[in-house]
């Protein structure tokens, strides 16, 4: 078997090896040609895989280490018989861990109490799941908004969006990007969203460029309509739009979901599919995750008040490379691509916490 598989997957080199013969590019060198002779690619979202490239190659399964499809042609694959894999779910802990960190330094940064507030979650599955718990652990009341969800499931436990933008003091979206059909997403959050937004809302863009507009979000900020933005997901990438980089409360280069934690579980998800579908005799020796430098957080002579937050943001903290983005917004690729050891908070043991944070940490898995 000959595999061409994507330089910057982590996790992947010295495990693969053992199914064939294996190649390594940069995402962004993948080419008609160099893909060709190849009967199984593992990619990241950096290059779109349609007719223009798959046409006349001997490819047989994409697998994708990412949640998402959008780069894949799905309906070429599916109709010249390729198939494609995703690793659902694999950063869900990952976004959660940046969508609380950040609810926490919107909080820190405006002087109030999350307890007080309201989040919408719009899209509701691995992510949103996981946003939900978290945002009800830190006593947010929360409302859902999952229309295919509702319909499919038949649960009284979601909302209509005008409701989440009626209600709502943060919203964040975890959807895929969908440009046609009766839930189509793209530049979901619009001028006429911003302007129904009655509680002039905090945004959050962890999910897909598109789902919010550029145009409007610089609009409704500038103008009031609403308070703030935490955005990862950039249309354009990785080419943003610096007006709006420098408007945002947090621009990070989409790497919400870059948790060493995540990356692994997609690799692992990766090399799974692979298995799966050549029905594969072979069992991985899978890589271990590096533990961080610091996996112990001591909580002592640190006020109550600030002890979630600094627990967080000591696993997690975006501001740094809010900043670094801010100053450098074209290598927004290279930090992608040079992403440092992140890990989540079951890789940290926490000590000296007040028995109230200390049931929220263990609520987030932390160790305690």
């Amino acid at each position: 078997m000959r595999i061409l598989a994507d330089a910057h997957i982590p996790f992947l080199k010295g495990v693969i090896e053992q199914f064939g013969e294996i190649e390594y590019l940069p995402g962004n060198m993948f080419t008609k040609e160099s893909i060709k002779d190849k009967d199984a690619l593992i990619v990241r979202t950096v290059t779109h895989f349609g007719k223009e490239i798959l046409s006349g190659s001997n490819v047989k399964i994409i697998c994708s280490a990412t949640i998402g499809y959008d780069h894949i042609d799905t309906e070429y694959c599916d109709a010249n018989g390729i198939r494609w894999r995703t690793a659902p779910g694999c950063n869900a802990n990952s976004v959660e861990q940046y969508i609380t960190a950040s609810l926490l330094y919107i909080a820190e940064k405006y002087n109030f109490n999350l307890t007080d507030k309201t989040i919408g979650i719009v899209g509701v599955g691995n992510v949103g799941s996981k946003v939900e718990a978290a945002c009800k652990k830190l006593g947010m009341r929360v409302l859902l908004n999952d229309p295919p969800r509702e319909i499919n499931e038949g649960s009284s436990g979601f909302v209509d969006i005008e409701k989440i933008k009626i209600e709502c003091d943060f919203i964040t979206f975890h959807t895929p990007l969908t440009k046609t059909g009766e839930y189509k997403t793209l530049h979901l959050a619009d001028d006429v969203f911003f302007d129904e937004a009655l509680r002039k809302p905090f945004i959050l863009n962890a999910a897909r460029g598109g789902v919010t507009s550029n145009q409007s979000l610089k609009k409704a900020i500038k103008s009031g309509k609403i308070s703030g933005a935490v955005i990862d997901c950039w249309e354009n990438e990785p080419n943003i739009d610096v007006e709006l980089l420098e408007l945002v409360d947090i621009a990070t280069p989409h790497i919400a979901g870059y948790s060493a934690d995540g990356k692994w579980t997609a690799t692992r998800m990766s090399i799974e599919n692979l298995i799966e579908f050549f029905n594969l005799k072979v069992n991985p020796n899978y890589l271990e995750i590096p533990n961080p430098l610091e996996p112990v957080i001591d909580l002592h002579g640190v006020l109550e008040k600030n002890q979630l937050s600094h627990s967080v943001w000591h696993t997690y903290n975006p501001i740094k490379e809010s900043e670094l983005l801010k100053l450098n917004p074209d290598k927004f690729y290279w930090f992608r691509s040079k992403y440092p050891l992140r890990r989540e908070y079951n890789a940290y043991s926490i000590v000296n916490a007040t028995n109230y944070t200390m049931n929220i940490l263990k609520n987030l898995s932390f160790n305690v």
